[in-house]
């Protein structure tokens, strides 16, 4: 039954991080290592993110079918009547997702093993908080998401794929780097989310077999669990991230990042828990 307990309490971890700017790798690394858990490990994390990025697609679901319809049309039919700016967004993910794809190829091996040390995700958490505070202190926030262009996806794209170290936030990385090129905080939320749809899901899909292999900490049941948990939080987070950024800085989620990886180093440095 713990089994079970704890695939449940790391689901509802997942749905509430994957989509703030706080890093839910980083949240599934530290809370385990603080109650004593045994770490998840990264395949855990990918294929619980499946989870939250059905979420993303279902909220999203009316965009993300203008967006396929447009593209695909743009492919067979240029005089059809679908809109130029959908089809133009749907090469903006596609050419957004790339950096990730080669990085976690490439680096596969490192973000399994030596990324998760514990000292190197309290170190990000600080690092990519400051660098959310200052996005969203000195960034425009004059740019809508429909002013986006290709150069523009892909240094979101960068951005994104540098989440793949945990502490670092996939939304987080995405976000400020839409903020430094002078996007508003809710055109920066709506592409980081659906920029993210097809490099969780790859992901997600292809460590379901390490996720299920011997010696893993959880069984097919609980993991299930735990994104089926993951994917019903990570809807109202989304719902009220959204509704939370027409007035809402990110200023809340800057400090919330700073302290919880000064704890940890702070636990780290005591010896109270392992890095």
């Amino acid at each position: 039954m713990t089994e079970w307990v704890q695939a449940a309490l790391l689901g509802v971890l997942q749905g509430l991080t994957e989509f703030l700017p706080i890093s839910s790798s980083a949240h599934l690394r530290i809370y385990p290592e603080l109650l004593g858990w045994p770490d998840p490990g990264a395949a855990f994390t990918a294929v619980a993110q499946i989870g939250t990025e059905a979420a993303v697609i279902l909220y999203f679901a009316r965009d993300i079918g203008r967006i396929v319809r447009a593209w695909t049309l743009s492919l067979v039919n240029r005089r059809s009547s679908w809109d130029p700016l959908d089809a133009r967004m749907g090469w903006y993910v596609i050419a957004g997702s790339l950096p990730i794809v080669a990085a976690g190829i490439t680096f596969k091996d490192v973000i399994e093993g030596d990324a998760r040390s514990l000292w190197l995700v309290a170190t990000t958490l600080i690092g990519l908080g400051v660098v959310l505070g200052v996005a969203d202190r000195v960034g425009s926030k004059k740019r809508p998401i429909e002013a986006l262009t290709l150069p523009h996806a892909l240094a979101v794209g960068v951005a994104q794929a540098l989440a793949l170290v945990p502490g670092v936030s996939r939304s987080g990385a995405s976000i400020s780097m839409g903020l430094f090129l002078g996007y508003d905080r809710a055109a920066c939320a709506r592409f980081a989310f659906l920029l993210a749809i097809p490099a969780v899901l790859g992901a997600g899909f292809f460590e379901w077999p390490s996720a299920l292999a011997a010696g893993s900490e959880y069984s097919i049941g609980p993991l299930l669990l735990a994104t089926a948990i993951a994917f019903l939080v990570g809807y109202a987070v989304i719902a009220w991230l959204m509704r939370w950024l027409q007035h809402g800085s990110f200023l809340p989620f800057v400090v919330y990042r700073i302290a919880l990886g000064l704890l940890v180093l702070g636990l780290l440095a005591g010896g109270v828990i392992d890095g």
